[in-house]
């Protein structure tokens, strides 16, 4: 059974009249990784100790939405659901991430938006970090075959090129990987900062400034044929190591994370310029956000003549802004991992010349997940009830034509496994801590206040907040408007037990899946 996606019928005459249902559009998804929303000056304005020029300008070009979410606090899970349209905890990763030697996470047979827009006629192609798993030609954890055929990488799930490296860059194998084969072997050990099997020539330094080089390649040939193409680069910045080249070291007002940081920014430019020269800036989707928040290990970046621009992370007190200091989750609470907005809420700006409004500003609740629907629906294409069962078009609101919320409530998810739900101005967590790193955290992390189960209340296993008063998330509300705890609790409910969030057919998690992480339900035993 297929299922049409929300608005196609109006989105489809829009189409025909604006020019791009015969023409399709090239679409470029930029992903980020570990980009907090205050590292972006034009989200964080005086909060923000960055300098990030290009990001600026895609916002005067495009539209900056205020209201955008991963699926997940830490990045797998978050990639996951950006390629198949579907909430990263019905996979088998619950919490957590893996590694850059793992087994694949998609399921086989699973369409992603990549092999959904190959089936349209698009060459599609991937450069950058994969981090979702791939069967390499192995005996042992490090008894590799690098001469050998990788399998169920990137191009088994739809993508026709593949440069990148198997994971974040701070795992190994530290090795590039085009399509199905290593470039070379590893013959030697590094570690950035783990240890693992290396090329010899394979630099961290170097990683980000090829990522650009190659994709701006891609955009230049592609352009000399007639075909649409779709570029998904998930870059590997400003996730550790903090290793920004020569020509960025120094230049930020913050620290080497701030270069860093400006490198991303960079890049992200050399893209446009790229779509710019090529002159298929009117029918080219430029989207740029990132899998989750800023970690808190972007203080190792810091140096010690710029120790007073601190990075700085709200931890639900009320504090006093110091305009001194770099507030990188802007005015939300937290930071990679946790429940709360600063994990997951991240910079989302898409540009699209003559079809999305240039210096519009959207405040609608969107998420990661929406890729698979939204680009569905630009070209028009059927979405099986087995594929993208959260993914939601955005296209109403890149239009402008949107009459309302398009989406019913968003599911968050932390590092640890725990779930919040969004609805209207009500977000509320179920869990009593981050659910992540911060404090008060769920297990004992270093000089961090922990949550203590016999201290709770019955109220405080759950946290709900009203954004629209507290965006900071100070002031939990779940014991004044319990029948507002209650309605949330069932729908994240139906939303786990139906195996979709989107009309159609109910479909099957994969494993298990419970609204309270195990340590919940063994503490209120």
């Amino acid at each position: 059974m297929m299922r049409l996606i929300s608005g196609l019928a109006v989105a489809s005459v829009l189409l025909c009249s604006t020019g791009f249902g015969a023409e399709r559009p090239n679409i470029i998804y930029i992903l980020a990784d570990d980009w907090g929303l205050g590292d972006v000056k034009t989200y964080g304005g005086e909060r923000c100790q960055i300098d990030t020029p290009h990001m600026d300008q895609l916002a005067a070009d495009g539209m900056k939405f205020m209201d955008a979410h991963t699926t997940s606090a830490v990045c797998t899970p978050s990639r996951y659901s950006v390629l198949t349209g579907r909430y990263n905890w019905r996979s088998m990763l619950k919490k957590g991430v893996i590694s850059g030697f793992s087994k694949p996470l998609i399921e086989p047979g699973r369409e992603t938006v990549a092999s959904m827009l190959k089936g349209q006629g698009y060459t599609t192609g991937m450069i950058g970090k994969w981090h979702l798993g791939m069967d390499f030609p192995k005996k042992g954890k490090w008894d590799v075959d690098w001469k050998g055929v990788i399998q169920n990488g990137p191009n088994a799930v739809g993508f026709d090129y593949f440069w990148g490296i198997s994971a974040s860059l701070d795992m190994p194998p530290y090795i590039w990987i085009e399509n199905d084969r290593f470039v070379g072997e590893c013959t030697t050990t590094k570690a950035f900062p783990r240890k693992g099997p290396a090329h010899a020539d394979f630099e961290a330094v170097d990683v980000l400034p090829t990522l650009a080089e190659k994709s701006v390649a891609f955009i230049t040939e592609r352009t000399k044929t007639d075909q649409p193409f779709f570029l998904y680069m998930p870059l590997n910045s400003p996730h550790t190591p903090i290793v920004p080249s020569s020509r960025f070291q120094g230049k930020s007002r913050l620290s080497r994370y701030g270069d860093f940081v400006m490198e991303t920014d960079w890049t992200v430019g050399e893209v446009v310029k790229a779509v710019e020269q090529a002159g298929i800036a009117g029918n080219t989707l430029i989207i740029v956000t990132a899998d989750n928040g800023c970690a808190p290990a972007a203080r190792n970046g810091l140096m010690p003549e710029r120790a007073y621009h601190d990075i700085q992370f709200r931890m639900g007190e009320p504090i006093a802004e110091d305009p001194a200091k770099h507030y990188a989750s802007d005015m939300y609470r937290g930071h990679k991992a946790d429940i709360y907005e600063g994990g997951h809420r991240v910079p989302f700006i898409a540009r699209w010349d003559g079809k999305v409004k240039a210096g519009s500003v959207s405040d609608d609740p969107i998420c990661l997940v929406d890729l698979f629907a939204t680009c569905a629906e630009i070209v028009n294409a059927d979405v099986a009830d087995t594929s993208a069962e959260d993914s939601v078009s955005i296209l109403p609101v890149l239009l402008g034509t949107a009459d309302g919320p398009i989406r019913e409530a968003v599911l968050h998810h932390s590092s640890n496994g725990s779930f919040a739900i969004r609805q209207g101005k009500w977000k509320l967590a179920f869990c009593p801590g981050s659910g992540g790193w911060s404090e008060p955290t769920p297990e004992p992390r270093k000089n961090l206040k922990m949550v203590i189960p016999a201290e709770l209340a019955d109220h405080e296993w759950v946290q709900l907040f009203d954004l629209e008063a507290d965006p900071a998330e100070t002031r939990n509300l779940s014991g004044q408007y319990p029948e507002v705890v209650k309605q949330l609790t069932r729908l994240a409910q139906k939303y786990i037990d139906d195996g979709r969030s989107t009309p159609g057919t109910k479909q099957q998690n994969n494993g298990a899946t419970h609204l309270y992480p195990k340590w919940i339900q063994q503490a209120q035993k």
